[in-house]
């Protein structure tokens, strides 16, 4: 037995939990020698200093891979991610994952940046890269926590998003007229009149389009939305439809016409600018900033607020409210000014 009385009165431990590792002491009681037979057996389960765990020593690439096969492949963007992340990791040299320094990344995001790479672009290369371990950590694949996670992305000046005047919608669809294309023009017709992304609106088949209202159902966000179209678009669709049946790939002809439209946008604005034209419009005809996100599809009124200075009542307090309201700045006599300066001075203070 591990625990035994002697002769004395006294209870001898002499406990063999591992081969080559023995354990010998006497107690006065046998619980001081039972908890010490258990706490020797405890430590011996897996104790740090015989039985380590093997180091992880997978690289990089290797858990972005494991991060495809886990998560990656069931969100919409998956490939496209995966893909930007090798690149990552190979520009990164490759490192074992588990020795990746905020330092190492800092320092490519530095060289990009000199390179004349987007601030937006490398920070949504920094938040994937972390999606990676955290994802991973969350699933119990990694067993250390995100090396990354005290990086901070880079600011930037914010771009106002561009949209198209009045009087440059008729010049882009005069434009995508002068297209072979045979789905180009309805296909951004539909993006200006319900604010969809360009895949949404080059997904539409017949039986989504019916009752003045068109169904998206290949969203960004995974969820089915319905929005109010006109009479005549719905015609129109339908004509399509049932001549040429549904649409084909074109939105390499709708950059094309916008290009050769003369319209100058900002880089990287071109495949949302009718999205942003119909959630510009909207707003300045003075529609409702809730009713927008629900028609937009957006999970979180923050992205939808990017809109809300266009709507004709956004801060107009600010005129109303600010220290030249009254006066005329142009010609104020110098009586008037004094006047007004009088009427708001402390009493008990006099003027210099």
């Amino acid at each position: 037995m591990a625990i035994t009385a002697t002769d004395d009165g006294r209870w001898k431990v002499d406990v063999e939990p591992v081969k080559g590792r023995r354990f010998r002491k006497t107690f006065k009681t046998k619980a001081e020698a039972q908890r010490f037979e258990a706490t020797c057996r405890a430590n011996c389960i897996q104790p740090k200093d015989w039985n380590p765990k093997p180091k992880d020593k997978r690289k990089v690439s290797e858990l972005v891979n494991r991060w495809y096969d886990l998560h990656g492949h069931a969100i919409t963007s998956g490939k496209r991610r995966r893909n930007v992340l090798l690149l990552v990791a190979d520009r990164l040299g490759d490192p074992v994952a588990s020795k990746l320094s905020g330092a190492a990344v800092v320092e490519l995001r530095r060289n990009e940046l000199e390179s004349g790479s987007a601030p937006k672009s490398i920070n949504n290369r920094l938040s994937y890269l972390k999606a990676v371990f955290n994802e991973l950590y969350r699933l119990g694949d990694i067993d250390y926590v995100n090396p990354l996670s005290r990086l901070k992305p880079l600011k930037f000046q914010e771009q106002p998003l561009s949209y198209l005047l009045a009087d440059q919608i008729p010049q882009l669809l005069k434009a995508l007229d002068a297209r072979k294309s045979k789905s180009v023009r309805l296909v951004a017709e539909v993006c200006l009149a319900t604010g969809a992304r360009w895949s949404e609106a080059e997904g539409l088949s017949p039986d989504l389009v019916r009752d003045q209202t068109v169904t998206f159902v290949n969203t960004k966000s995974k969820r089915v939305r319905t929005v109010p179209i006109s009479a005549s678009l719905e015609e129109r669709l339908a004509a399509h439809f049932a001549k040429y049946g549904r649409f084909t790939a074109c939105i390499h002809a709708f950059r094309l016409s916008l290009k050769r439209s003369g319209i100058q946008l900002p880089r990287g604005q071109a495949s949302h600018v009718l999205r942003h034209t119909f959630a510009s419009h909207f707003m300045q005809n003075g529609g409702n900033i809730l009713v927008l996100q629900k028609i937009l599809g957006h999970s979180s009124l923050t992205m939808t607020m990017r809109y809300a200075h266009l709507s004709p009542s956004h801060l107009q307090d600010a005129v109303r409210f600010n220290p030249l309201d009254g006066f005329d700045t142009s010609s104020t006599p110098a009586k008037k000014q004094k006047k007004k300066t009088l009427k708001n001075q402390p009493v008990g203070e006099s003027l210099p």
